[in-house]
């Protein structure tokens, strides 16, 4: 595909975009005809989208490096000429789950630049660009989103990976501050709360979610999966909610119901 071509099509970028939710959520916008952009710190092993292999790049990106993402940038503004959608999916747990007691500054520091501090500025240097290309007149019907992806954690207690869940809380806080922010420029903000989705983050604790759904955790009695989350985020980009933004959408199986 052609640069002509890509810059007639709606772009999104989707940051970890190479496994788990990032990779649904990239497979449901090919689906839905738009260019993907795919980054992530390490290069993908194979194909990665088979029989969209025209309609999406890869480009290497450390989300927590300024540098990184700067290059990013300036490969899709080179490459691509365009952003419609950002979803801000890339995160990690912490490297060793560790009691809240114990848990070292180095693994805290580590979670929050890639989970908050990096997807914080590749906002806000894409959503000035964003406002930008709205002055544009080659590209019409032009309606930039942003959706950030952050978790039931962000509300959710788990002393052992306190650090996962602040940087979660605080992705929450920014979804309210950009969608604030941004409101007269009319460029929505987002937020989908995932759940307990199968992705290989949480391969390591199957048998413990197994058994807590089966006990009626869950008021929807399965795990999530990364295409969930993917059907959700193309709902929100395609602008189906025009009078609305900073929305929480939870995508976790009725966990946030409290119940008795």
């Amino acid at each position: 595909m052609s640069k002509a071509e890509r810059t007639k099509k709606k772009v999104v970028l989707i940051t970890g975009g190479t496994q788990g939710i990032g990779h649904g959520i990239a497979v449901e916008f090919l689906k839905a005809e738009y260019f993907v952009i795919v980054c992530a710190r390490r290069n993908p092993q194979g194909e990665l989208f088979p029989g969209f292999e025209d309609q999406y790049l890869f480009l290497h990106c450390d989300i927590s490096s300024t540098e990184s993402r700067e290059t990013l940038v300036k490969n899709i503004q080179t490459q691509v000429e365009r952003i419609d959608v950002l979803v801000n999916n890339a995160g990690i747990a912490p490297p060793e789950r560790k009691d809240i007691l114990e848990a070292t500054e180095q693994s805290f520091e580590m979670v929050m630049k890639i989970n908050l501090q990096g997807p914080y500025f590749l906002t806000q240097t894409l959503v000035n660009w964003m406002i930008k290309l709205q002055k544009i007149d080659e590209i019409q019907n032009y309606h930039p989103s942003i959706i950030n992806i952050s978790s039931i954690s962000a509300y959710t207690s788990s002393p052992a990976r306190g650090e996962y869940c602040v940087s979660k809380a605080g992705l929450s806080m920014m979804t309210k501050l950009y969608a604030d922010r941004l409101a007269e420029y009319h460029i929505p903000v987002f937020e989908i709360q995932p759940g307990i989705i199968t992705t290989p983050m949480t391969r390591g604790v199957k048998q413990k979610y197994d058994d807590l759904i089966e006990e009626g955790l869950l008021p929807i009695k399965r795990w999530g999966t990364p295409k969930d989350i993917g059907m959700a985020s193309v709902a929100l980009a395609e602008g189906k909610i025009p009078y609305s933004t900073g929305q929480v959408l939870n995508i976790d199986g009725g966990f946030h119901i409290h119940r008795l």
